[in-house]
């Protein structure tokens, strides 16, 4: 069942159900070589969604609330991109729309299996200890 684009929709619809559940996500750690691969590649397309839409500066924080990808996975994927800097103590994303365009050609014509938003239907499980916080 490998290269049909299974895994990459598990990645997907686990990061739905983060969005739902309000939550930032990461994969658990450690990855195989293979969990790398594509959780990368998953990372890489929506974050080059993601700037393709930016007008003017963005940060981390931002970008991690819009895909609910952790900060870390979005520093060590921009920067295999080469579309962040390290300067002054801090992460600075340099997102020059035409080298997210020329990053972003490589993806758009792949087939890619898509988690319809509207056709999940799921609650996040309200425990004792989660109702008390609301």
């Amino acid at each position: 069942y490998q290269r049909k684009g299974y895994g990459k929709l598990l990645i997907a619809f686990a990061y739905e159900l983060s969005r739902r559940e309000g939550r930032i996500g990461t994969p658990e750690r450690p990855l195989s070589d293979l969990g790398q691969v594509s959780f990368r590649s998953y990372w890489t397309r929506v974050l080059l969604e993601s700037l393709r839409n930016v007008k003017g500066d963005v940060s981390i924080r931002e970008i991690s609330e819009q895909t609910m990808i952790m900060g870390r996975d979005i520093v060590d994927t921009l920067q295999g991109l080469g579309l962040i800097k390290y300067w002054k103590g801090t992460h600075l994303i340099h997102a020059d729309p035409k080298i997210v365009a020329e990053h972003y050609a490589k993806y758009a014509n792949t087939k890619v299996v898509e988690v319809d938003p509207a056709s999940l239907h799921w609650q996040p499980l309200l425990t004792a200890t989660t109702k008390k916080r609301q």
